[in-house]
């Protein structure tokens, strides 16, 4: 019976969580970015910290989405947590900083008591970053409990055995040869007329999406999302942050990872009009290969692909239906798009794509300078 029911409500279900998961206005959306962004700056520490860091010697991993819950039928998060866990363990070592950007906990669908109960692992692991000063959280939509319930500071220090501030937002701030760099992360729902603490999304989720999905065993976060049409709310963000000087910004919430605002589809199509420029053949097969694997995805391509400024990054997120993990990755003057799996008992670390910050900034402020 379940598995004719998931052949029968699988697609209208997923229809009706993507309906209500998300409802972006762009002059709310640009309105909030920016009260956010400049109120970080000017010292508003309820909203966010400003993070001074070497880009040279500066390490951070940003992971989003992870939606932990009480590990039933719901709980995105059951299939990923073992790589996730091995994952921290590997950038704990390593001496990263850990931003945890948001929907960390699933608590729409769920109670805080039963997401403690079940994702001690994951918290006490998280909680190893701390002694270091090298643990930030920002809320998101979906743990919005965060900043909103006046216990939540005593819930977190019982969580991970610190006082553990919550923030909207954090900029992390480094010099270069073009000037200061601001990189400002945070969730990405704000200006969201759904996802901004809407009660009928809350409802919706809770009430109906949460025991559907729980029965009929349903991930709607399927790796092959990272090739499709970039969401609506992925565009209005890029806009947004292409017209900023000096920035680079970096949310999550649509669980699309993006890097250097394109989709990895619209990236290979970049690479592929570069073998060609260049006449190398191999490289051309290569890529075509990797085009043709995925040509039900070819008509996602944005018209403007190649005409989009390396501004706007996606984490992706730590919730997908195959057990990967997505994030981004700073470190050595580096942005990276990483994927952490795990094959035959071991967790493996892949780069998806890696580009110069101060490389990627002078583009940026070039094509800024041209359009001027």
């Amino acid at each position: 019976m379940r598995r004719f029911l998931q052949k029968l409500l699988t697609r209208p279900v997923l229809w009706l969580s993507n309906r209500f998961s998300s409802r972006p206005d762009k002059e709310r959306v640009f309105a909030a970015l920016s009260e956010l962004f400049f109120a970080i700056l000017s010292g508003n520490k309820k909203k966010g910290l400003v993070v001074p860091f070497d880009i040279h010697t500066g390490k951070f991993i940003i992971f989003s989405d992870q939606h932990k819950g009480r590990r039933n039928g719901a709980d995105d998060f059951v299939l990923c947590e073992q790589v996730y866990l091995d994952a921290l363990d590997f950038y704990y070592q390593q001496g990263y900083h850990l931003i945890a950007l948001g929907d960390s906990e699933e608590l729409w669908e769920n109670t805080l008591h039963s997401v403690m109960k079940h994702q001690k692992p994951s918290f006490e692991r998280e909680a190893k970053f701390i002694p270091k000063n090298a643990f930030t959280k920002v809320f998101g939509n979906h743990d919005l409990y965060w900043a909103n319930d006046p216990f939540a500071p005593l819930m977190l220090k019982d969580i991970y055995g610190y006082d553990v501030p919550i923030y909207e937002g954090v900029v992390l701030q480094t010099n270069t040869a073009a000037g200061m760099l601001n990189i400002f992360c945070t969730h990405g729902h704000q200006g969201d007329k759904v996802s901004d603490g809407n009660w009928f999304s809350k409802f919706f989720v809770s009430r109906i999406w949460a025991p559907l999905q729980a029965y009929l065993k349903i991930n709607p976060n399927t790796p092959a999302y990272d090739g499709q049409l970039k969401t609506l709310h992925n565009n209005i963000m890029y806009q947004w942050s292409a017209a900023q000087k000096n920035l680079f910004l970096i949310t999550g919430h649509t669980h699309q990872p993006l890097f250097e605002s394109l989709t990895h589809l619209e990236r290979l199509c970049r690479q592929l009009l570069f073998a060609q420029r260049v006449q190398d053949k191999h490289m051309e097969q290569e890529i075509e290969k990797e085009i043709l694997l995925r040509k039900y995805e070819y008509k996602n391509v944005a018209e403007d692909y190649l005409s989009l400024k390396p501004t706007y990054f996606n984490t992706g997120c730590c919730c997908f239906s195959d057990g990967d993990i997505t994030g981004i990755e700073i470190e050595q003057n580096c942005f990276r798009l990483i994927k952490w799996n795990r094959k035959e008992g071991s967790a493996k670390r892949i780069i998806l794509e890696e580009a110069p910050l101060e490389e990627l900034l002078q583009i940026k402020n070039e094509e800024q300078e041209l359009n001027a």
